[in-house]
């Protein structure tokens, strides 16, 4: 019997979740998994993990903390809760994410990574199952750096260019998030065109990113995100890691139809590829330079920032 794409696909390529649902996870068999405050945010609207979150409030009933800081600290508590209970299921790394409203705050990113992973690892938690998710932001870029030489290591999301990913190499960075499907939806707005296959512009941003690692030797993990469609997936077979929704794993287990390897170490170092600066000067001017970047990188930042906004709320109404 012929495997699926699904299983063809974790021949060449580390299969990520990107779900906080424990059910799906479990179903798919991810190596790792990854959490963002949107996805929290969805579940914690069901009954069956709202139970985290009531159990953090109720952890925190005596605390002497109030208003805004409580709010703070419970979401903290439910979204280690929330990791704890995926590495229960998952062999591999969770990623879990820094509050999106420190994004262009390098020492507040720098507290509450530190603090996450002691969360963490006061729960007996090894800090190497552990990915921080920040904001591929110059300010979190620089707290990456930070953070990796205190081997806390870190996960740069909301990525959707170049010097976005080059200045995280740079800096040494574990692994980094480029967006596909956000970057598709972009020009998909904007041209009113269809994408497809290796002429996605998601797609090709990732195929650029991976080649230019690997051609110049970085060890930061490419790992594709933001996904609308398993021809997007198809089309990036090879990556280090993929992180996929659960209605799309689905469908990757659900079909037969073949798959193969497109991205590579071996081809990637015969390519033609020129450096790119790094300095601060040439990421903040070539990311201005690039309206769609610019235009999601701030979109990301607001809905994440929202989310935990909408979060706070149903802390502050719970009995």
């Amino acid at each position: 019997m012929s495997n699926n794409q699904l299983q063809e696909l974790k021949k060449f390529t580390t299969v990520v979740a990107d779900t906080g649902n424990f059910a799906e996870i479990k179903k798919f068999q991810p190596q790792d998994a990854t959490t963002n405050p949107s996805l929290i945010l969805k579940a914690v609207l069901q009954p069956e993990y709202r139970l985290l979150l009531d159990k953090a409030i109720a952890d925190n009933k005596g605390s002497s903390l109030s208003g805004s800081a409580l709010y703070k600290k419970v979401i903290d508590d439910t979204l280690i809760l929330f990791g704890r209970e995926i590495l229960k299921i998952v062999p591999g790394r969770v990623s879990t994410e820094v509050d999106a409203r420190l994004s262009f705050d390098t020492e507040g990113t720098l507290e509450k990574a530190r603090y996450l992973i002691g969360l963490y690892e006061g729960g007996g938690t090894s800090r190497e199952r552990v990915l921080i998710k920040i904001a591929s932001t110059w300010e979190g870029i620089r707290a990456a750096e930070i953070l990796q030489k205190e081997g806390i290591n870190c996960n740069l999301t909301l990525m959707f260019s170049m010097p976005q990913a080059v200045a995280c190499a740079e800096a040494k960075v574990r692994l980094i998030s480029p967006f596909v499907g956000r970057i598709y939806d972009y020009y998909k707005a904007t041209t009113g065109k269809e994408f497809s296959g290796l002429q996605d512009p998601g797609v090709q941003s990732v195929h650029n990113i991976y080649n230019y690692f690997k051609k110049f030797g970085y060890d930061t993990q490419v790992m594709g995100a933001s996904f609308r469609n398993t021809g997007e997936i198809v089309a990036l077979a090879g990556c280090d890691l993929l992180t996929i929704s659960p209605d799309i794993l689905e469908k990757l287990e659900a079909s037969n139809d073949s798959i193969t390897r497109v991205l590579s170490p071996e081809l990637a170092k015969e390519m033609q590829i020129e450096r790119i600066g790094h300095d601060e000067k040439t990421y903040r001017w070539l990311l201005n330079e690039d309206a769609m970047a610019t235009d999601k990188l701030a979109e990301g930042i607001r809905k994440f920032a929202a989310d935990i906004v909408q979060l706070e709320k149903i802390i502050a109404t719970a009995k």
